[in-house]
């Protein structure tokens, strides 16, 4: 008999909510292996499955039993365990007792500490099946599930009502109860192709047997990839080009278990509406996929993804295309309804909508964000007054009725009804980029008046929250204030913009008015937040930790100038010279921790003693004036590169001559030429945080 079987765990339920089936599917599969692990029974490898229906998941390799187990028990020391005749004490008669077993049967450890009675034992190893309740039950109890639920007069909870387990070790069905269902070899197929029971001879099967059996494609992976398959050949039979939103595919996926292709169209007259609402409708609230032409225009045909493979196709495609005419009017009739008011006519109902309670509504940040806006517009060449007018339009578009009916076209529609009301271009623009990046790896705001706004918004957001005491805590973050810290570091660097963010703290506070912000370091506090996300921000950059805590420790105030910093470090990290240099440096540094005296700010090289000391002061100096040109230019890597011509002149300093010298005078002004030293550096970054290479 074969010391490992194959174990296949099925809970098949109502249907799953789709968003979360991914992240369930994955939870459980690493719930059991967990289980099998903790168990000490080992497996090879597991593949998680997972269709509206089912969870799933097929371990290979599953040890049959437990190894047995050598248990040691240690009893009295064997001084306390015999009298001095060589007669077993208490102690030992007891613990032999305990045991079961005589004196004599008991073996001796030695030890550092002495000589030990010990007992040993060989535990039976249990069998799997036994284990496999406990295992799958824990599994499902740690599932991320929000809010479960309870179904019939039953008193189990799970995500949605379980109707069949399956559980197969090697051929055998185990049999147990799982959330109140017997346990078995049966599963069920499509609930409308197959709705009977479906007979299980192995976990090797699974797949197959589903397959050519049931209508279910049970593999996430395979049943995505024939999903795009099928709208990609569509859309070539219809003559267009399928936009497939990854998100989109991945929820259609988790819809269906059997998918088959749907196509349909609408009348043209509704691509009068912006392509945007349009696509919200198809792709948001239907889960269509929309098509294009060859110039990118949207086109009036759409696909879907059905569950069923019809007889009367026909019947679908039209309940589908009868479904969406219905929200498209309703999109042409706000578009139209919209446009009857201009966007500054709604500027007075912004004070209704509360934007937080203590920093009051949306009228009053559209406010401040303007006097913000107005001076970075001015920081990146453009008009203040146009950075102010985008900036007083930026939330106008949330009261109009199709951002109402679809709040993820806010900003975009905002672009529409500008141009409507013969804005300029560059306000019309903004009013779409201010959002941006909305998400991590988004798109950034490509015009600089959009930049303008898309960093001042976020900038209010962050001094506002900051300053009435709401940080984010722990995983809580309700403001979005991490994205928007992420969002202004990338639009400042990606986008190359010489912007002070300390000014822009100090102008944002000013705009509140007196009282409103209780936090007297808000801007502290921001700033500090904003220089954490940054590690964060390259974290996905190939760039070592410590060449950007070796800047970040500088506390620059502009992220252009920071990145520019990190990236001049890591080329510095290349030379040679780096890790003597860097080694050098974290010495001084902990000389001038640990000295408590005063010294000057400068040396006197008057009192330079030794030939090591004036070459290095000499040096120095000559240094200093080569480098200010590429200091000035923010060319850091050339900088450091400079510096690296000092690494001999440091090596023989340190080598031959006595910081700690017992002369006051020549003590304190070898101090006073190590911070000078030190200074240098820390014009670029703390290069004594870089660690040596391995490290």
């Amino acid at each position: 008999m074969s010391h490992t079987q194959d174990l296949l765990v099925e809970i098949g339920t109502e249907e799953l909510p789709p968003k979360a089936l991914e992240k369930l599917s994955e939870a459980f599969s690493s719930g059991i292996c967990r289980g099998l692990e903790q168990a000490n029974l080992h497996y090879t490898i597991s593949q998680p499955f997972a269709t509206p229906r089912r969870l799933a998941v097929h371990v290979k390799g599953v040890d049959v039993a437990q190894a047995d187990q050598i248990v040691e028990k240690r009893g009295p020391a064997l001084k306390a365990a015999y009298d001095g005749e060589g007669n077993p004490t208490k102690a030992a008669l007891g613990f032999a007792r305990s045991c079961g077993v005589e004196v004599d049967q008991l073996e001796r450890m030695e030890t550092d500490k002495g000589t030990w009675l010990i007992f040993r034992s060989t535990q039976a190893g249990q069998s799997t099946e036994t284990l496999l309740t406990d295992i799958i039950e824990s599994a499902l109890a740690a599932l991320p599930i929000p809010k479960r639920m309870r179904w019939s007069d039953l008193d189990y909870e799970f995500v949605r009502p379980v109707h069949w387990v399956v559980i197969l070790f090697g051929h055998h069905a185990v049999e147990t109860k799982i959330l109140g269902v017997r346990s078995g070899r049966m599963t069920r197929g499509h609930r409308f192709h197959h709705p009977t029971p479906i007979e299980l001879v192995s976990p090797e099967e699974y797949v197959k047997t589903l397959e050519a059996k049931g209508h279910v494609i049970p593999a996430f992976a395979t049943r995505r990839e024939k999903v795009r398959v099928l709208i990609e050949q569509a859309a070539e039979d219809i003559g267009g080009t399928a936009i497939i939103s990854e998100l989109l595919l991945s929820e259609v996926t988790n819809l269906v278990e059997w998918p088959t292709v749907v196509t349909g169209s609408f009348d043209e007259k509704f691509l009068d509406v912006p392509a945007e609402a349009l696509i919200a409708v198809m792709k948001d609230h239907q889960k269509y996929f929309h098509m294009v032409d060859a110039h990118n225009q949207l086109i009036p045909k759409f696909i879907t993804i059905s569950n069923i493979d019809s007889q009367q196709p026909d019947i679908v495609k039209i309940g589908n295309e009868r479904v969406l005419k219905p929200r498209f009017s309703d999109a042409e009739f706000f578009w139209q309804q919209d446009r009857a008011q201009s966007l500054e006519s709604r500027l007075e109902r912004l004070k209704t909508v509360i934007f937080q309670n203590k920093l009051g509504n949306l009228y009053d940040k559209s406010k401040r964000i303007a006097t913000l806006a107005g001076k970075i517009a001015v920081e990146l060449g453009q008009n203040e007054l146009q950075g102010i007018r985008a900036a007083q339009l930026s939330k106008c578009d949330l009261l109009t009725d199709m951002v109402g009916e679809f709040p993820e076209l806010q900003g975009i529609m905002g672009e529409y009804y500008a141009y409507h009301d013969g804005e300029t271009d560059d306000v019309a623009i903004a009013l779409r980029e201010q959002y941006m990046p909305r998400f991590w790896g988004d798109s950034l705001p490509k015009t600089p008046l959009g930049q303008a706004v898309a960093i001042a918004d976020k900038i209010d957001t962050l001094v506002g929250i900051f300053g009435i005491g709401l940080p984010p805590t722990g995983d809580k973050d309700p403001f979005g204030l991490r994205r928007s810290a992420i969002g202004i570091l990338r639009i400042m660097i990606e986008c190359a913009l010489p912007l002070d963010l300390q000014d822009l703290l100090n102008i944002s506070k000013d705009t509140y008015a007196a009282g409103i912000l209780t936090q007297t370091d808000v801007n502290t506090q921001v700033f500090d937040f904003i220089l954490e996300r940054m590690k964060s921000y390259y974290q996905d950059k190939s760039i070592r930790y410590d060449s950007v805590e070796a800047v970040l420790i500088c506390r620059p105030t502009s992220p252009l100038d920071a990145d520019k910093r990190i990236h001049g470090v890591e080329t510095f990290r290349q030379l040679s010279e780096a890790e003597s240099l860097a080694s050098a440096n974290k010495r001084i540094h902990n000389i001038l921790k640990k000295t408590e005296e005063p010294f000057p700010k400068h040396p006197d090289p008057t009192y330079f003693n030794q030939t090591e000391e004036r070459t290095l002061y000499d040096q120095m100096q000559t240094i200093q004036q080569a480098i200010m040109p590429a200091l000035k230019q923010k060319e850091y890597a050339n900088a450091l590169q400079q510096l690296a011509a000092l690494r001999v002149a440091v090596d023989n300093f340190f080598d031959h001559v006595m910081v700690m010298d017992k002369d006051d005078t020549v003590r304190t002004n070898r101090l006073a030429f190590l911070q000078v030293i030190r200074q240098m550096f820390l014009q670029i970054a703390d290069i004594s945080r870089l660690q040596e290479s391995g490290q």
